[in-house]
């Protein structure tokens, strides 16, 4: 019997390599920002006591870090063709993600630790002897603060690009 070539195998993806415009972009730039502060606030929040609201702070701030963590890594890579259905609209996912999700729960953790330091603010008082959380709740609202600004500048700048009908991110 005559020889029969196997079926040809699915197409061989490319090495993994490092988008340095997107890096350099920005966009990556301030994708960087947003993963530090971020993964300050809330490591500062989980490393001091809390109680109440400052548990949606800390989740709010935990999923928008690792949905941002997720966004970087696709852009960098170059691979955010392979997420379905929002791959071909990577633009507006960073717009949507930046401006709904970024800013708004940043803003209302923000809130959140800002008015739980409001409520510590007697124990930073000289001898007050038990532990104080006010600059911690302090510490966590000011970051929070400047990583919802960081998504602001981001979602402008993805709305800004949009606006000029640019497709891509960089």
């Amino acid at each position: 019997p005559p020889a029969v070539p196997p079926p040809p195998g699915p197409p061989a993806r490319g090495s993994l390599s490092l988008h340095r415009a997107y890096l350099r972009s920005p966009l990556g730039l301030l994708r960087l920002g947003q993963l530090a502060l971020g993964a300050a606030f809330w490591v500062t929040v989980a490393a001091h006591k809390y109680e109440g609201a400052a548990h949606f702070a800390l989740f709010a701030a935990v999923l928008v870090w690792l949905l941002t963590l997720a966004l970087f890594g696709l852009s960098l890579l170059g691979r955010w063709a392979l997420v379905p259905w929002l791959g071909s609209r990577w633009l507006l996912t960073n717009l949507v993600h930046d401006l709904a999700l970024g800013v708004g729960l940043y803003a209302a953790a923000t809130g959140i630790m800002g008015y739980k330091a409001g409520r510590k603010s007697y124990c930073n008082l000289p001898g007050y002897s038990q532990h104080c959380l006010y600059g911690a709740y302090l510490s966590a609202s000011v970051c929070g603060g400047i990583v919802a600004c960081l998504y602001l500048f981001s979602g402008l700048y993805c709305l800004s690009r949009r606006c000029r009908d640019q497709r891509d991110i960089v």
